[in-house]
């Protein structure tokens, strides 16, 4: 086990627009005109990674979670060494992994596509570490059969099989089973539940969790999914266009974020956001005549005049249907007539395993999201006026995104 640091660590990857050989990212291409031989090819640079600190505790899991293409798969690479031209300083302990190359790092890592050998069976697969070091084979067999206790059920029947005879879900408890035969000091996992299906996602999840629970290895886990992040990671980082934005538990997180983006990205639903502007009796004006009142402590913090983005989780107020129609109440007490405002409902979307719908409903050009209870009837088209719990209110600045209140 190891306590994984990175301190300033930037990384560049070279885009040659216009050439003919392609660009320097195979996955990036230029669609500019060819260049002659012998001419100068126009160079530009894309940062991967911009100056990311991250410390992952010994023992602990930090789930890096971002959109696709910001970074999260070359930071796994920089920390596996398979990325060694960076900036900044990589440490597992007080070690520093600079001219460490990967076969040293004592790493497991676990792809999106399960990177099995395909002519060996399950067993080669396992054993194919050993045999390069030549280690003894009472060695390697024991650690096979330590291994397939672990996996649980049915496992020792998958390592007689090849990888072209497994399902999805099969071939990845054999590339995880891989991961841990080494006995690994970090576990570094590429989105490793993308390609399953959703049943198939959950159980692996389970069986991740429970490994990395008993081996209390410490692991960094990449991915797109916030149900996996949040019931994986024991720490998140929200990660954007080669920054870390912000590191902590997934709830703390989700109920504080640092900026817009961490509020507008984080959150199953994420916070509705929209503009306004601090006004001089205390107040905050909105478009389409939305006039709120925060809390006094959040007042404090707000000049007169002052633009801001307001952050409203759809959980600070819920929708409920009356004999008069669709109104939106807060939870403990009556909301105030400020605080109210008008939509027409755009979608319903259930969520059964909570038991609430989320309602999206617009006002110009404004979308908001507001909570019911599943089993209330709101009809599409309808008109519904809303108040919003002032506690629940967030307030960014409009220029930097950042938190103000």
């Amino acid at each position: 086990m190891a306590t994984i640091r990175l301190s300033k660590v930037s990384k560049e990857f070279g885009v040659q627009f216009g050439s003919s050989r392609g660009s320097a990212i195979p996955w990036m291409r230029s669609s500019g005109p060819e260049v002659r031989e012998g001419e100068d090819e126009a160079a530009d640079r894309v940062q991967a990674l911009d100056q990311v600190d991250l410390t992952v505790p010994d023992g602990r899991t930090m789930a890096v979670l971002g959109p696709s293409g910001c970074g999260k798969s070359t930071l796994l690479r920089v920390v596996s060494g398979l990325e060694p031209d960076y900036s900044g300083e990589l440490y597992y302990d007080d070690q520093n992994m600079m001219d460490v190359p990967p076969r040293d790092r004592y790493i497991g890592m676990v792809f999106q596509n399960y990177a099995l050998y395909p002519h060996f069976e399950g067993h080669g697969n396992l054993s194919f570490f050993f045999r390069m070091r030549k280690a003894p084979d009472e060695e390697t067999e024991e650690r096979i059969r330590v291994t397939s206790e672990i996996m649980g059920i049915g496992f020792n029947s998958l390592l007689q099989r090849k990888p072209g005879t497994l399902s999805g879900g099969q071939q990845q408890r054999v590339a995880i089973a891989r991961a841990i035969v080494r006995r690994p000091r970090v576990f570094l996992f590429d989105e490793p539940l993308s390609n399953l299906d959703a049943k198939l996602r959950s159980q692996t999840r389970v069986e991740i969790k429970r490994l990395l629970r008993r081996f209390s290895i410490t692991a960094l886990y990449v991915t797109h999914d916030q149900t996996e992040a949040m019931a994986l990671g024991d720490l998140v980082a929200v990660m954007r266009a080669g920054r870390i934005e912000q590191v902590g538990p997934f709830e703390e997180v989700r109920r504080q974020p640092a900026n817009t983006f961490v509020a507008g990205f984080l959150g199953i639903p994420p916070m509705s956001l929209l503009h306004g502007a601090a006004v001089e009796d205390g107040g905050i004006v909105a478009g389409q005549g939305m006039r709120l009142v925060p809390q006094s402590s959040q007042l404090q913090a707000l000049k007169s005049g002052q633009k801001v983005t307001i952050g409203i989780p759809a959980e600070s107020a819920k929708v409920k249907v009356n004999e008069e129609g669709p109104t939106l109440e807060v939870e403990g007490g009556t909301g105030i007539p400020a605080n109210s405002w008008q939509g027409t409902v755009e979608s319903v979307e259930p969520d059964y395993g909570r038991q609430v719908q989320f309602i999206s409903f617009r006002s110009g050009a404004h979308r908001l999201l507001g909570q019911a209870d599943v089993r209330e009837r709101i009809a599409l088209g309808e008109q519904i006026v809303t108040q919003f719990e002032d506690s629940g209110l967030y307030f960014f600045d409009d220029e930097s995104g950042e938190r103000i209140a």
